[in-house]
């Protein structure tokens, strides 16, 4: 999420202060700090493995029956 000027403006003035009650409350042992980065990036070509196809689908094979019990 990227903040306009505008919002920057609004925001600015605060951050010693917001910066001060973080420190703070991080020597007391009040914040548990989580940092988790997700840097995936998956690219396929459209031929890759997959891919739909041009010109009309093969039809599914028919499943058959068995010969063998039924499962309850």
């Amino acid at each position: 999420m990227s903040l306009t000027d505008a919002q920057w403006a609004r925001i600015e003035p605060l951050m010693p202060e917001f910066t001060a009650l973080l420190a703070q409350a991080d020597i007391e042992g009040d914040l548990d700090w989580v940092v988790a980065v997700d840097s995936t990036i998956v690219r396929a070509h459209q031929h890759a493995a997959g891919a739909r196809q041009k010109g009309p689908r093969p039809a599914s094979p028919t499943t058959m029956p068995s010969d063998g019990a039924a499962a309850d």
